[in-house]
């Protein structure tokens, strides 16, 4: 009896997302999204950087953990899933926030930076939804709700938000997880790896 492959097929996206996510004639409309959060990140950084609160004791973290954990007597708590309460009380409980305030603002800072070049565009941004998604889940809302989303459209275009940008240049250099860049491709026996042209 015949075995029955299955027959293969490549679903195309619709061609808005091709012109969005794909297509370097919009890579302009990306360039002002990421320079955009890239500013906001960075500037936020740049307040906290010189501040012990936050780099060195951990206590402006320490405080905002403690207002974020706290029950009202009455109205919402900051937090609202028990589970992310849980754990942001664990990390209060362990002594956590005096790493974690460094973690915080070098991460903004290197976020910040790293959109602002176009350098690893796709990796910042997820950073930064993450960043952003922590913050909306413990109750700060600010400018949140507006980066998360342009965020999460900067990552599904991570092939076109930095063309304007270093990764024009570290991509091709260095590849992806699923595609060797130039620097790792494979140099037969006997010819130098980098050759002049």
């Amino acid at each position: 009896m015949a075995s029955i492959k299955p027959r293969r097929t490549t679903i195309e996206d619709p061609p808005l997302a091709r012109l969005l996510f794909g297509s370097t004639s919009i890579a302009w409309l990306w360039l002002i999204a990421r320079s955009w959060l890239g500013y906001v990140w960075l500037t936020s950084a740049l307040r906290k950087v010189g501040n012990a609160d936050w780099v060195q004791t951990g206590l402006a973290v320490r405080g905002f953990w403690e207002r974020a954990v706290a029950i009202p007597e009455q109205g919402r708590p900051p937090i609202t899933f028990d589970w992310y309460r849980g754990f942001i009380q664990f990390l209060l409980d362990t002594g956590s926030y005096a790493w974690f305030g460094k973690l915080i603002v070098y991460g903004e800072l290197l976020v910040g930076v790293a959109l602002i070049l176009g350098a690893f565009t796709g990796i910042a941004a997820f950073f930064a939804a993450f960043m952003n998604w922590n913050f909306l889940m413990a109750g700060t809302v600010s400018v949140s709700p507006v980066m998360l989303p342009l965020t999460i459209l900067v990552i599904l275009a991570w092939k076109v938000a930095g063309y304007y940008g270093l990764d024009s240049y570290l991509l091709p250099l260095l590849g992806t997880p699923w595609r060797r860049g130039r620097v790792f491709e494979r140099v037969p026996e006997g010819r130098p790896a980098l050759s002049p042209e």
